[in-house]
């Protein structure tokens, strides 16, 4: 018997976020639950690109998220309270316990740029960790990330080596990387996150149900590994069709 052997073509995903998008974290976790489902997942490669949504924050030392929010956007800061409340809501739907009362705006660049760093040394898996440790840090857990000990601290707990991460605080590596995906964000259109591509041909934008992310793989999954018909095959052969057999 001759076996034929099947040539999938793996599936690209590119993630835009910022580390300070509390939609972001929330998306995450709902893509993450679509592609633990999808039986093509081991052929799926994600990438996750850096967006910065305040790149004017200051460096150093964070404040608190709620009166940062209310002067940046001018609105009072019980509506800027019910409007955490309501994402608060969401995100403990994903299994997140956000914790608004504590966590401190920053500027996300640097945070970016240690994301790239794992990437590059340890692959998407360290990266994921990395990603994951700083989203629960600052939404879950109060930690001002815009200290670099605290930084240092939490991404070597995840995984990634002291003496890298201080090299890459105390200089400029990957600074270039994270302008060129704002940069390519910029080409194709991303004006907001999270915002999930796959293949560069089908996109949608914002931490929707996974339901949503199920039928964007699938889609994507079909584009670039098209079922083949037989050309030989008798399209007269017997089948049955929607509960019905033509007898």
């Amino acid at each position: 018997m001759t076996t034929i052997p099947l040539n999938q073509t793996r599936l690209s995903v590119e993630i835009w976020s910022d580390i300070a998008c509390p939609w972001c974290y929330i998306g995450k976790k709902r893509f993450e639950t679509a592609l633990a489902q999808f039986p093509f997942r081991e052929q799926v490669d994600v990438t996750w690109r850096a967006f910065e949504l305040s790149p004017d924050a200051p460096s150093g030392p964070g404040r608190p998220e709620i009166d940062a929010l209310a002067e940046m956007k001018g609105i009072p800061r019980p509506q800027v309270e019910r409007m955490f409340a309501q994402v608060t809501a969401v995100a403990a739907g994903e299994g997140l316990s956000y914790d608004f009362d504590r966590t401190l705006s920053f500027n996300t660049f640097d945070g970016h740029r240690l994301v790239h760093l794992a990437a590059a040394t340890g692959g998407s898996a360290l990266c994921d960790r990395v990603l994951e440790a700083i989203y629960s840090a600052h939404f879950e857990h109060g930690e001002d990330l815009g200290d670099d000990e605290t930084l240092v601290h939490i991404v070597t707990e995840a995984g990634l080596d002291r003496q890298a991460v201080r090299a890459v605080l105390a200089g400029n590596d990957f600074a270039d990387a994270v302008r060129r995906d704002e940069a390519q964000a910029r080409t194709i259109g991303v004006t907001g996150v999270p915002f999930f591509v796959v293949d560069r041909r089908l996109g949608v934008s914002g931490a929707q149900p996974a339901e949503v992310f199920t039928q964007l793989l699938d889609e994507g999954w079909k584009a670039v590994n098209p079922l083949v018909g037989l050309a030989a095959a008798d399209p007269s052969a017997g089948a049955c069709v929607d509960d019905s057999c033509a007898l």
